[in-house]
């Protein structure tokens, strides 16, 4: 199982999460790449630290909206996603090779994850910048979604991913980050919910039904409260009950 985490997100002065930290935890990890979040010299110090403990790099691709964290929900042309998508896996893979590693993967941010899950032609705009930069690369995507299915239809190599530390509603979407309960807490809460889900592909909604969650990754947001020792928590979880912890593009 692959333990992946939001990174790079820090912008000059303004600190968001401890990358070094969670570094040492996680075997992949999605690097900001400046629309969102992250300067340049901050996101190669992270790239840096990736390739020093061989953590995976993938490339954290967002709406360009650093005002609202990527979490504003957007309408771009198809020419402008495209575009914005090349350019950000560009920017990421420069300085990755500077850093004596690559990029491996692409994973979108916030609301542009959340629109591409659902939204046909967002999505396919994001598959094909993808295949015209690096058709190598693979595709982390929400559990359950038909992004999957079109994804691999068009070539792509595409791992599923579930989240520690947020909530799902009946149907494995994720629950609203506008609402109480939306992002989860307690390590040791977490770290047996990301077991049962490792060992029997369940995760309870917030309603209490069991919902199918078929993942190859495990997902812990950086920029969350006490989310390095969560973090930590998971992964000891895990190691405890002989599950084997490495990059999912290894």
């Amino acid at each position: 199982m692959d333990i992946n985490s939001d990174l790079g997100e820090s912008y000059g002065a303004w600190r968001m999460g401890d990358d070094a930290a969670m570094l040492d935890v996680v075997t992949s990890a999605n690097v900001a790449c400046g629309f969102h979040a992250g300067d340049p010299a901050g996101i190669l110090q992270t790239v840096r630290g990736a390739a020093a403990r061989g953590v995976a790099v993938g490339a954290h691709v967002s709406y360009p909206d650093l005002v609202g964290f990527g979490r504003r929900n957007m309408d771009p042309t198809s020419t402008e996603l495209v575009a914005d998508v090349v350019y950000q896996i560009g920017a990421l893979q420069g300085l990755a090779q500077a850093a004596g590693t690559r990029v491996r993967y692409v994973k979108p941010h916030g609301a542009l994850y959340n629109t591409i899950a659902h939204d046909e032609r967002q999505g396919n705009d994001v598959i094909t910048a993808m295949l015209e930069i690096d058709p190598g690369l693979t595709l982390l995507a929400l559990a359950g979604s038909p992004l999957i299915e079109r994804a691999r239809a068009r070539g792509l190599r595409v791992v599923a991913e579930a989240f520690a530390d947020r909530a799902y509603n009946d149907d494995g979407s994720l629950y609203s980050r506008r609402l109480p309960g939306a992002v989860l807490h307690d390590p040791d809460e977490v770290a047996e919910r990301m077991l049962r889900m490792v060992q029997t592909g369940e995760l309870v909604s917030v309603t209490g039904k069991t919902i199918r969650m078929e993942a190859g990754s495990i997902c812990l947001h950086g920029d969350s409260p006490g989310a390095v020792a969560m973090a930590r928590r998971v992964r000891e979880r895990l190691a405890q009950a002989g599950v084997e912890l490495r990059a999912f593009v290894d």
